[in-house]
């Protein structure tokens, strides 16, 4: 392994983080003395310029639609480039949280309770009984997903009524189905999970901000958001949710590398929101500060991503227990 193309950018919402991303990612591997390739998959000639490189890894760093929901890869993979992270059915899944959450409910494991909202159904219904039904079932407060964002965008946390109203109008701007959520009151964390056919859950990552809610500008401006590795729960908890995030990341099949993100609630029950294909790897993002953790620096993460795209496993020495 030897030439690596990073793509990056593209044009989805989430194209600046992908930037931030990739840019990030061709640093460590050049910093490796690779022969990389950036490009953004935004601009035209993309496609030839990969054809014409022939590189031994594809390391996608696009998040959002059109990088994250499968179509890269079924591309890549027509073209017979080996590529990090999951395949094109995981990708798909993964990317959509309505069949997410139907998926792990079918598999056993935990989710906030939920219901689906499709753009038709909310005109025939209209506004006023849209929003008096769903709040009757599922009750304030709660969660209005668009389910094919990332980095936050899309989501609206709801109180009452008119904040209901406003963000189911906002939501559907993006997409024609909604997933409604009852909003879980507790502790966030997320689990970053590395590895193939022995998939192995790291640390679990608290995260903290200095507004109380976790969204894109908290997310993406340092200093207003804090991890904390491990989690401050008791070590069974702990073990529990690491546990839960590997079963998912199996029951939906993801590969190479991904992150589980979970809420508890008041009573420390955890509760799954989603998984995450192609995470962040910015300087604000959760897998290169939990890999840190471990004693793993940023461009050796990477390099580990690619390698795990050729087959290797997450390697024996940086396990903190062999139970996985």
């Amino acid at each position: 392994m030897k030439r690596i193309a990073v793509l990056m950018g593209g044009t989805s919402t989430e194209n600046k983080i992908s930037l931030k991303s990739g840019t990030a990612v061709a640093q460590a591997l050049a910093s490796k003395d690779y022969d990389v390739l950036s490009l953004d998959t935004a601009k035209d000639s993309w496609a030839e310029r990969l054809d014409e490189y022939k590189p031994d890894v594809v390391f996608i760093a696009l998040h959002g639609k059109g990088g994250e929901d499968g179509t890269i890869q079924g591309y890549l993979e027509t073209k017979g480039f080996i590529y990090t992270g999951s395949g094109v059915l995981a990708s798909a899944i993964t990317m959509n949280k309505v069949i997410s959450q139907q998926i792990l409910t079918q598999a056993g494991l935990p989710v906030p309770e939920f219901c689906v909202l499709d753009l038709e159904t909310y005109r025939q219904e209209g506004p006023e009984a849209s929003v008096r039904y769903l709040s009757e079932t599922i009750g304030y407060p709660l969660v209005v997903k668009a389910p094919s964002q990332g980095s936050t965008i899309g989501i609206y946390f709801i109180n009452n009524d008119e904040e209901f109203a406003h963000g189911l109008e906002a939501a559907f701007e993006l997409e024609n189905q909604l997933l409604i959520e009852t909003m879980i009151d507790g502790m966030e964390i997320t689990v970053s999970v590395m590895g193939n056919d022995k998939p192995f859950p790291m640390k679990t990552l608290e995260i903290t901000t200095t507004t109380g809610c976790y969204d894109y500008e908290t997310k993406y401006t340092p200093g207003m958001s804090q991890h904390i590795i491990p989690a401050r729960l008791p070590e069974d908890i702990r073990i529990h949710c690491r546990q839960l995030s590997r079963d998912a990341y199996k029951a939906m099949g993801l590969k190479g590398f991904g992150r589980v993100d979970l809420m508890l609630d008041r009573d420390n029950n955890p509760y799954i929101l989603e998984a995450n294909t192609i995470p962040g790897m910015t300087e604000t993002s959760l897998i290169p500060d939990v890999a840190q953790h471990i004693g793993m620096d940023f461009a050796t993460l990477v390099e580990l991503i690619c390698e795990m795209a050729l087959g290797k496993e997450f390697p024996e020495e940086y396990k903190d227990t062999k139970q996985w």
